[in-house]
Formats: C-alpha cells, sequence, structure tokens
C-alpha cells in the first residue's frame, strides 16, 4: 500500500523541516504525516522526526499515552475485538449522580407524578439513545472520530462551527458536573471545601483521559460496578423506608407542559453523548458489523439511564412541600433544599448506614469521573478539528488545557454562578438536535447510506460538501429551537402556548430537529446541483 503526502502537511517548509520516510520520499516533520491512499495514518509515524511534535510524542509514549488525535486509524491498528466495550463505556457514563439527578427533577421541579414520569423517562430515552447508537457504528466503517466524521455532513468550514458548540458543550457540563461532585463530598465532609473536592474528581478524570482510548476504556469497563451496588443500596434502604408516595398524574394543559418539559430534560441528557458516538469505537475491526455494535451500545446506555433516572423519581417522591408556599414540609424535601440531590441521598443512606453511608456517597461523587471522561477525552478531539494548527498540538496537551479550563470555570461556579452555568447549558443543548436533523438527511437521502462516503475525501475540503446548506440549515434549527424552548431565561412564543403560560411547555428539541431537517433537503438539494458534491 502507498505512502502519501496529506493534507496535513505544513505548506512552505524548507527542506530541513523535513525527512525522508521508508519509501524515500519527503515528508514534513511538523505533523503526523504518513498515510496511505485512504488517508489512514499509522501509529509509529507521530514519533518520527525531529521536530518538537515528534520529541514530545515520543517522550509520552515511554508512559503508554495515546499520541493518536483526529487521523484515521488504519485497518491494521483497529484491533479492540472486545464488543462488549462499546456498552461499558456508556454504561459507566451513564450509571452516575448526574442522571440519578434527572429523574429527581420530575417532582421538585416540573411536579410530575410517578406513572408520568416514568413513562417519560421510558419512551424518551428510547428515542434520544437512537442517534447515539447509530453514530457508534461509523467507528469501525471508517476509523474516523465523530467531528471528523461530520466534516462529511458540513463540511471542511461548516464542521468548525459545530466543533466549537461541541467544546462548550464538554467544558460546560464537565464543570456542571464536577461542581455537583465536589458538592456531595463537601456533604460528608464539611471540612473539605469546594475547590478541593473539585480538584480530586478533575485530576481523576485527567490522569485517565490523558493516556487515552484504552485507558479510558479500561476504567470504565469496570467503573460501573461499585456504582450500581451503591445505587442498589439506595434502592433497597428506599423501599425498606416505606417512604415511596405514588403521586397521581396530572391532568390538563399544565399536565402537558410539564411532561413535554420533563422530556426535553430527559432527551438532552440521552442524546447528548451523539457528537462524541463514533469516538469510542474507532479502534474497533470492520468486520464487527453495525448490528452488533449498534446493539451493545444500545444496552449499554438504556439500562443504566433507566435505572438511575427511575430510582431519582422514586426518590424524589418522598419529597412533600407546603403547596401554598412550596416550603420543604419533611426530612426528604429539607435535605434537597439545603443540599440538592446530595442532601436527597443522603438522607436515604446516613441515618442507617452511618459512616458507611457516608462512603457510599464518596463513591457517587466520584463516579463523576466516569461521567466525565468522555467529555474531556472528546473535547481535545474538537479542538483538533479547529484547524491545521491545532492539530499540530497533540492530543493529549489539549486533555491538558481543558482540564484547567473546567476547573477555572468550577472553582467560582461552585459558590456564584453554579445555576447560570447549568441554564446556559441547557439552553445551548439544543444544538445537538439540530445536529441530528442535518446528519440524518444527509446520510440517508444524499449519500443513500455508507456506500456514499469516500472515506479519503475527509482531508480535502474541495471534495467534501461546501457546508453552505448545512450552516443556513443549522440557522433555520436555532430559529426552531428559540420558538420552542422554555427555559428560565427565556419562553419561545410557541413553547408559551404549552401547558402554564408562567412557565410554558419546552419543544425546543423537536421544533429544532424539524427546522433543520426539512430546511436541509430542499438547501441541500439546490447545494449539490450547483456545486457536485
Amino acid at each position: 500500500m502507498g505512502i502519501i503526502k496529506t493534507d496535513y502537511d505544513v505548506e512552505g517548509l524548507s527542506p530541513t523541516d523535513s525527512y525522508p520516510d521508508p519509501a524515500g520520499k519527503q515528508i514534513s516533520s511538523k505533523l503526523p504525516v504518513y498515510a496511505d491512499e485512504n488517508g489512514a495514518v499509522p501509529g509509529e509515524s507521530f514519533t518520527i522526526g525531529s521536530s518538537l511534535y515528534a520529541r514530545i510524542q515520543r517522550f509520552a509514549n515511554r508512559f503508554g499515552v495515546e499520541p493518536r488525535g483526529i487521523e484515521r486509524v488504519p485497518e491494521d491498528e483497529r484491533t479492540d475485538k472486545t464488543l462488549a466495550k462499546a456498552g461499558t463505556m456508556w454504561l459507566a457514563a451513564n450509571m452516575v449522580v448526574s442522571s440519578f439527578a434527572i429523574g429527581v427533577l420530575a417532582v421538585p421541579v416540573f411536579h410530575l407524578g410517578f406513572v408520568d414520569g416514568l413513562l417519560t423517562i421510558l419512551f424518551i430515552n428510547l428515542l434520544g439513545i437512537t442517534p447515539v447508537c447509530f453514530f457508534s457504528t461509523f467507528g469501525p466503517v471508517f476509523g474516523l472520530r465523530q467531528m471528523v466524521l461530520s466534516r462529511f455532513y458540513f463540511g471542511w468550514y461548516g464542521v468548525k462551527i459545530i466543533a466549537v458548540f461541541n467544546i462548550l458543550a464538554c467544558i460546560g457540563w464537565s464543570s456542571v458536573n464536577v461542581i455537583v461532585g465536589a458538592q456531595l463530598l463537601h456533604a460528608v465532609n464539611n471540612d473539605l471545601p469546594g475547590v478541593g473536592g473539585i480538584i480530586i474528581i478533575a485530576a481523576g478524570t485527567f490522569i485517565i483521559t490523558l493516556f487515552g482510548y484504552k485507558i479510558v476504556h479500561y476504567y470504565e469497563f469496570y467503573s460501573w460496578i461499585p456504582c450500581f451496588i451503591i445505587f442498589l443500596i439506595v434502592l433497597g434502604q428506599f423501599a425498606h423506608s416505606g417512604a415511596f408516595v405514588n403521586i397521581p398524574m396530572g391532568v390538563g394543559r399544565s399536565e402537558t407542559g410539564a411532561v413535554l418539559s420533563f422530556a426535553s430534560s430527559v432527551f438532552g441528557f440521552a442524546t447528548g453523548w451523539t457528537s462524541y458516538a463514533a469516538d469510542y469505537t474507532v479502534y474497533q475491526p470492520h468486520t464487527v458489523g453495525r448490528v452488533k455494535t449498534f446493539a451493545w451500545t444500545w444496552a449499554g446506555l438504556i439500562f443504566p439511564l433507566l435505572f438511575t433516572e427511575t430510582l431519582g423519581l422514586a426518590v424524589a417522591t418522598a419529597m412533600t412541600f407546603d403547596p401554598e408556599t412550596g416550603a420543604p414540609t419533611n426530612s426528604y424535601a429539607e435535605r434537597y433544599e439545603v443540599s440538592h440531590i446530595g442532601g436527597l441521598l443522603a438522607e436515604v443512606l446516613f441515618p442507617p448506614f452511618g459512616r458507611f453511608g457516608q462512603f457510599c456517597l464518596v463513591v457517587l461523587a466520584l463516579s463523576i469521573v466516569a461521567n466525565n471522561c468522555p467529555n474531556i477525552y472528546s473535547v481535545s478531539l474538537s479542538l483538533q478539528v479547529l484547524g491545521r494548527w491545532t492539530q499540530a498540538v497533540p492530543r493529549f496537551i489539549w486533555t491538558f488545557i481543558g482540564t484547567l479550563i473546567y476547573v477555572a470555570i468550577s472553582i467560582p461556579g461552585y459558590s456564584h454562578f453554579e445555576t447560570v452555568l447549568e441554564n446556559f447549558m441547557l439552553v445551548i443543548g439544543y444544538w445537538l438536535a439540530i445536529y441530528e436533523g442535518i446528519a440524518l438527511p444527509e446520510h440517508f437521502f444524499f449519500k443513500k447510506g455508507i456506500k456514499g462516503y469516500n472515506v479519503a475525501d475527509y482531508t480535502s475540503p474541495h471534495l467534501l460538501p461546501p457546508g453552505i446548506a448545512a450552516i443556513v440549515a443549522f440557522g433555520f434549527g436555532v430559529m426552531g429551537a428559540v420558538m420552542g424552548m422554555a427555559q428560565v431565561w427565556f419562553i419561545g412564543p410557541i413553547g408559551k402556548h404549552i401547558g402554564n403560560p408562567a412557565y410554558g411547555g419546552d419543544v425546543g428539541f423537536p421544533l429544532a430537529f424539524a427546522f433543520a431537517f426539512v430546511s436541509y433537503l430542499g438547501l441541500r438539494t439546490v447545494e449539490k446541483r450547483m456545486f457536485g458534491r
């Protein structure tokens, strides 16, 4: 198989900036540039040469750090044949206190009953995880990361906008998650300041993501087990306490708005992994089969999401509030009012178990590491997509920089603007529905399936879609999200007419998807006729 010079080369290098490859060709030493005719880059190419990049890679290689960033993985290096990892990756990332917290929201925030909350959790998760499972199957087929794969939908330049949204999501949700974990640690030990908890969780996440794909998968393969055991303890103790209340289902316009708004939170959490999906299957051989990859990913997502969110919903039914003032009227509600999720779990675990209950809460706090690993590993890949100069920075350095940024946000956020940060993340979360509303029609209607991709084009801007249709459709999707959203900061004109006018009903996700989908079909048809690609 021949060796060619790829578009990753830096133009205008002097002869002293290059070195001969084994085939006798001059290859730039500034970036990993060995590639076969399909654009795959062998792992050994990252350490060849005398450049600073190569020297850093050789140093990191001594410790087993993954050198690869967004470069395509060659077939002979896709040796990860353990299909179960496609499932345990997401099993661990969702068997966490963050997903438990989603289920809790149904009662104190949306005032739902148990049955309507349960049905919403079930059906919306089934819908939300489908794109994650679908795009996970592309990793083994192409050996490309999700943001690089997105070049086939948004074009070389358009994907940079998508990457920015993904970077904001990775950094923002990592900040929100680590604040929650630090609050849990503080609930156990009041002498541990919030900044201490943030640094503990962030350091653990960084060490795992620093080493890359294999270590991330290895950690996620096992880390869900202690969390699952503790959630079973929570379930058993709460069932034994008799505090569960089967809150009756509401009726009427307010119920409609509440269900739709809760559905938006559930969908956003479930589908939030879509923009990372293929990142965690790129080292699997293409022979594993797309159906098997889909099935393992589906199992790894649906079980922890349904289990933890339903458990959170059930525990939340124990809270009672004064109907007139909204003030808490029992210990569950009081704990939640003061310490949020940590207080609610403490009310279940501390009275019967004492110090063991505190230990359980510490383990759940550290589960945030498993939740944040995909965020921090994938943010480095999204940063490399922004330009050739960002790709010239090794992945693990971007991992370190990303960690510093979200820690810098989290420390002041812990005390001053946690709610503001969370509300901001909920608002930008609609971008995922827009992404799906563009990527899915491109795949099914214009590329007509896997055979419509020429994978070697991923480094060639002039062979990829122009991206004009995608960016304009993205704008239409934003319009749909704004019209349908019902958030603390803003209630859209359509969302306002659903449910209680004071709170509205959130239909931002379906409208964002619909606006993007429909507009993209028309715009892409015109674009393809004009540009032929």
